[in-house]
């Protein structure tokens, strides 16, 4: 399978939870990616883009609430990247579904700003949140990854 965005340790911030959250991420881009690389057609490329769509409004809801409950500094800035990215997402998947196709330059937007996203305003929030006695890693599994295990599975 071809790959858009490779994990790897640059974009780990450290804490489990939020790490196997940005691999499912990170999956679902490069399912997008793989789709259009195959022509997949469009209903693939509608339901992947909606896959991640989704999974990306639970992510940054958990990500949200870990720094309402922390009392993160620069919540609403990152909150407000966040709707943004949201946003765009709603524009894209209207356009796909409305006949519009998912081009490698959306892909690499997506990946662009995925990884910047992780690699500047989450590592930050993730040192705050271990200063602030977060674990690092999972005394079990995550619930979050059991539910949306349950709903692609």
């Amino acid at each position: 399978m071809q790959t858009l965005v490779q994990w790897d340790d640059s974009l780990s911030v450290g804490i489990q939870e939020i790490d196997e959250q940005h691999k499912v991420l990170v999956a679902l881009l490069n399912e997008l990616y793989e789709a259009i690389h195959r022509h997949q057609g469009r209903a693939a490329s509608v339901d992947i883009l909606g896959r991640l769509a989704d999974y990306t409004r639970i992510h940054f809801t958990v990500e949200e609430s870990l720094m309402r409950i922390l009392g993160y500094p620069e919540y609403e800035e990152h909150k407000q990247h966040h709707e943004i990215l949201i946003a765009d997402l709603r524009v894209f998947q209207a356009r796909v579904q409305a006949g519009d196709a998912v081009t490698f330059e959306l892909l690499h937007f997506l990946r662009n700003w995925l990884t910047h996203h992780i690699q500047e305003g989450d590592t930050r929030y993730a040192a705050f949140f271990l200063e602030r006695g977060a674990q690092a890693t999972w005394q079990k599994k995550s619930w979050l990854d059991r539910f949306w295990s349950g709903m692609t599975g």
